[in-house]
């Protein structure tokens, strides 16, 4: 029996949905929503696939909503969904801020609804192969990286909502949760458009988050110190090297040398997206497949008010 899902949002990634949900077996899009009437018909065209302009006819008889819609109307979407549907996806943030984001925690416990937050950096394949590598090594510290210039279909949030809050969430998900936090930043017409941001983790590891849109250079990337190795994971070239320390040796002149070994870990191309909504399909369909739920959604926008709260009062 093929899951009924409707997507609400056809942006860029409303589209990027659109296309991998219509690849995948036994997955059926039953409806796609939005207000650009000219862009929902030509992806009705392009995919078969029913379109409304009505968002309560959107969701109606569905197993499953996808939310791809602008930050600021992912909470009034999600309350539609209450009661009427059991599986949702929503793109990050989970929400505006950490109280709605709370009470879309406290919904779908209510109701009995699974939530699934789209951090699709967990299913970026170098990320997969960093968290297997630092099961057996213990994180001294994570710098990680991001940076772009601001899109055009980026108006309602800030970098910290925008960009950084994809590296809060690995964070959170390498290193444990968060104990302290400090940050600090510089805005661009009102909004943080830079933000530097240090996470003290409950084990014992630090990490430190550098978000940026004041820039041209697109860079996403982590780099970890272990007790003995130095990572290198690039999110975009899907390229891992690990630095392992291998052995201390004097020479002839009684100084010490120490010899490394470098090691590039094969990466599998995979597109994140269709293994993010593989997962996602999977545990509507019943299983226990490891996703971002509602927590890491919650979790993560604590910590993004927390950070702005830090530049705030700097």
């Amino acid at each position: 029996m093929s899951l009924k899902v409707s997507i609400l949002g056809i942006g860029n990634m409303g589209k990027n949905h659109l296309r991998v949900l219509n690849m995948l077996k036994g997955v059926t899009v039953v409806k796609i929503f939005d207000f650009n009437e000219d862009a929902l018909k030509l992806l009705s065209q392009q995919y078969d696939v029913p379109y409304t302009l009505n968002e309560g006819e959107a969701i109606e008889n569905v197993d499953a909503v996808i939310i791809v819609t602008p930050t600021s109307t992912h909470f009034d979407y999600f309350k539609l969904c209450v009661g009427k549907v059991t599986n949702v996806f929503i793109e990050k943030p989970l929400a505006e801020n950490f109280a709605q984001a709370q009470e879309i925690k406290a919904l779908a416990n209510e109701n009995g609804m699974f939530v699934q937050c789209g951090f699709i950096e967990r299913f970026n394949p170098v990320v997969a192969e960093l968290k297997k590598i630092l099961k057996t090594s213990k994180v001294i510290n994570a710098d990680f990286f991001r940076t772009n210039r601001l899109s055009s279909r980026i108006t309602d949030v800030d970098v910290v909502l925008d960009l950084m809050i994809h590296d809060i969430d690995l964070a959170l998900y390498l290193n444990g949760p968060v104990k302290d936090v400090v940050a600090y930043g510089s805005k661009e017409n009102g909004l943080v458009a830079f933000a530097s941001a240090f996470f003290k983790h409950h084990n014992g590891s630090l990490s430190r988050i550098i978000a940026s849109r004041m820039t041209e250079k697109k860079m996403r990337s982590i780099q970890v110190t272990t007790e003995d190795a130095y990572i290198d994971a690039e999110l975009v070239r899907k390229e891992l090297h690990v630095h392992q320390q291998s052995a201390i040796t004097r020479d002839s002149d009684d100084s010490y040398v120490v010899s490394s070994l470098e090691q590039q870990i094969e990466v599998k191309p995979q597109e994140a997206l269709l293994v993010e909504l593989q997962a996602f399909i999977s545990r509507c369909n019943g299983n226990q497949s490891a996703v971002p739920d509602v927590d890491d959604g919650v979790e993560s926008l604590r910590i993004c008010q927390l950070v702005l709260e830090c530049i705030e009062n700097a």
